[in-house]
């Protein structure tokens, strides 16, 4: 899977279990150690814990990728899960406002991430639409 994919999956998964505030940086051209970098907010260590297991649970069973190395605990207000071109960093609010990554790397272009329609959510169109007399009908 390439690094952009990985990156967007992760923020995905992420979103599965309602991480605040998720943000991808493109670091590709920039100097450095990856070429991704997911952040996103939990509201709780729980929470933390949460997104953290979704993301290496769902990538180790669904596509068999584990991370390098995970670092921080959800006591710690941050766990950084490594995948050698994404870094994925799920962070308290108060730990993310003071190491202010996206600060850090303001100079990364956000990658956009659009959320996929669910099944239910989509409008569903009638399956055939009742016409109307004719006036060449209405004549015989």
């Amino acid at each position: 899977m390439d690094s952009k994919k990985l990156a967007l999956l992760c923020r995905e998964l992420a979103d599965n279990k309602k991480a605040d505030n998720i943000a991808i940086l493109d670091l590709r051209k920039l100097p450095g150690v990856t070429d991704f970098m997911v952040i996103c907010t939990g509201t709780s260590d729980p929470h933390l814990r949460a997104v953290q297991e979704e993301i290496a649970d769902k990538l180790a069973v669904d596509h068999g990728l584990k991370p390098r190395a995970v670092d921080g605990t959800r006591n710690s207000g941050w766990i950084v899960l490594d995948y050698v071109d994404v870094l994925v960093h799920v962070m308290k609010g108060e730990t993310r406002a003071h190491y202010d990554l996206e600060g850090l790397w303001n100079d990364a272009p956000r990658v956009r991430a659009t959320k996929r329609k669910s099944a239910t959510k989509r409008a569903k169109k009638p399956a055939v639409e009742a016409s109307a007399p004719t006036e060449a009908a209405d004549a015989t």
